[in-house]
């Protein structure tokens, strides 16, 4: 897919039937040295293939890299530029079931996500499960960054 599609918004009692849903993909994202940095700060991972520009143009990268979990904490932005759901009380990140960082995002490069709902579940308290399958593309990358099924919840 290579157009970006508009926001899937649908009311609480559809997403039962969105099992199979293709989402379509998100706007390009510029990935920062600034937020590269921002990022081993909050998480003090200052690792030299991360934060050291000039270190890492002679390291394997060729150039600093963003953190795979950096990459993948991006997930919640692209996941609310994909979808949402209305009439709900609450929204929840319920987790991961499977996450690979396949190829490494470096600094500057510009990454999107594409995804597609897999399984909706019922559960308990009036709330639906959401298994989505997402994967980070890099622009110009054969290799996406992250393939990752990660699991959602929402409770009328």
């Amino acid at each position: 897919m290579t157009e970006t599609q508009a926001r899937t918004v649908v009311p609480f009692e559809e997403v039962a039937n969105l099992a199979g849903t293709d989402l379509g993909v998100t706007e390009w994202m510029t990935v920062t040295q600034d937020m590269i940095n921002t990022f081993a700060d909050a998480t003090s991972d200052h690792q030299w293939i991360h934060t050291d520009v000039e270190r890492a143009k002679e390291g394997p990268f060729g150039a600093p890299i963003a953190h795979g979990f950096l990459t993948l904490s991006l997930i919640i932005l692209f996941w609310s530029e994909l979808f949402d759901v209305t009439g709900v009380t609450t929204k929840v990140n319920y987790g991961l079931d499977k996450v690979r960082f396949t190829n490494p995002v470096k600094a500057g490069a510009r990454i999107r996500m594409k995804a597609e709902i897999s399984e909706v579940q019922e559960v308990k308290g009036n709330g639906l499960h959401l298994v989505t399958n997402g994967v980070i593309e890099i622009e110009g990358e054969e290799r996406p960054a992250v393939v990752a099924t990660f699991l959602s919840r929402f409770y009328a």
